[in-house]
């Protein structure tokens, strides 16, 4: 993949979830919500504070990482459907 994201972005890429609950039932994909679960694909450098220092990624490739519903920009790269987000917007690694 020839995609790197610039400054405090991560490329994000979903994992989904089970088809089924915990008490055996199917969920259809009508009412399936997106994940708010994904693996880090490629980070940024880091933001930049006022005076020029980079702020380094706290994030890396690889990582398993929650995020918010609403969180990133849904982009199609290579065929394959991922989200571009900013470092604040990722709540916490797995």
């Amino acid at each position: 993949m020839a995609f790197k994201p610039l400054h405090d972005r991560a490329l994000v890429r979903r994992i989904e979830s089970d088809a089924k609950t915990k008490g055996g039932l199917l969920i259809p994909d009508t009412a399936k919500e997106k994940p708010a679960e994904g693996e880090i694909v490629s980070v940024g450098e880091g933001a930049r504070k006022d005076s020029g220092e980079l702020i380094p990624m706290a994030v890396k490739a690889g990582d398993k990482v929650l995020f918010g519903k609403w969180s990133g920009t849904e982009v199609r790269i290579d065929g394959e459907e991922l989200l571009i987000m900013k470092e604040s917007d990722i709540l916490g690694i797995m």
